[in-house]
């Protein structure tokens, strides 16, 4: 039997992947968990369906004729932010950041568990949603910790803690954006601007610092390196 806790009936998925036999098992399984699926053999058509589908989230292949999921990722990051997850037969480390750095929010490595797909779908469309919530209010709350974006204040159980406006600004962002990897480019991108002339350094910099003041103040969340690829906000 499906485990329906928690889905919100309508939610659509767009599954593009060139294997005919993928995409009909991926379909079958997500609609008996609950949700609308449609499938695409290849980029453009897969690009296409995405402008006329209009859905939640995208399953998405890597290796696809006609465009690639590179350049799927791209076209669909130039018009929504619609979550997409990748799907990729290599699980390399370069792979991971290039599809970040494009704007991917996870990754599902050929052959994959059914169950195990099903639960990262589920934590990113949740992802998504508090994203959404949280993108309305300049408040952020966390357990032990507060941030008013407006006032430049950062509450760290109960007290007002000193912080300089880059580290909150930091923070914030990663904090909006829970449980979702960023590159250190990303960062750079997001928090200091595409025109910043430092280097990747200074979001390890800056993340150090943050640890200092952070560390400890909650066990239901923490700021995460991924190795190889950037930082996190972790929330348990």
């Amino acid at each position: 039997m499906a485990n329906l806790e928690g889905i919100d009936f309508g939610t659509k998925i767009l599954v593009v992947d060139d294997d005919v036999n993928i995409c009909d098992l991926l379909r079958l399984y997500l609609e008996n968990e609950g949700y609308e699926v449609k499938t695409a053999n290849d980029g453009d058509v897969g690009v296409e369906l995405f402008r006329e589908y209009d859905p939640d989230l995208v399953l998405l292949d890597i290796m696809l004729p006609k465009k690639d999921g590179w350049q799927v990722c791209r076209e669909i990051r130039e018009i929504s932010s619609t979550p997409v997850i990748m799907i990729t037969a290599k699980g390399e480390v370069f792979d991971k950041v290039l599809g970040l750095e494009l704007g991917a929010d996870d990754f599902v490595v050929k052959p994959f568990d059914m169950k195990e797909l099903a639960a990262r779908v589920k934590a990113v469309l949740r992802r998504s949603a508090h994203t959404e919530e949280a993108e309305e209010s300049s408040i952020v709350k966390f357990d032990n910790l507060e941030i008013n974006i407006d006032k430049y204040e950062m509450k760290l159980c109960g007290k007002y803690v000193d912080i300089p406006p880059k580290e909150l600004v930091l923070l914030h962002f990663l904090a909006l954006n829970v449980n979702r990897v960023f590159t250190r480019d990303q960062l750079l991108d997001k928090v200091w601007g595409f025109d910043y002339l430092g280097d990747s350094r200074t979001v390890d910099v800056h993340i150090k610092r943050l640890r200092e003041k952070i560390d400890g103040a909650s066990t239901k969340w923490s700021l995460k390196t991924v190795w190889g690829v950037g930082y996190k906000f972790e929330c348990i």
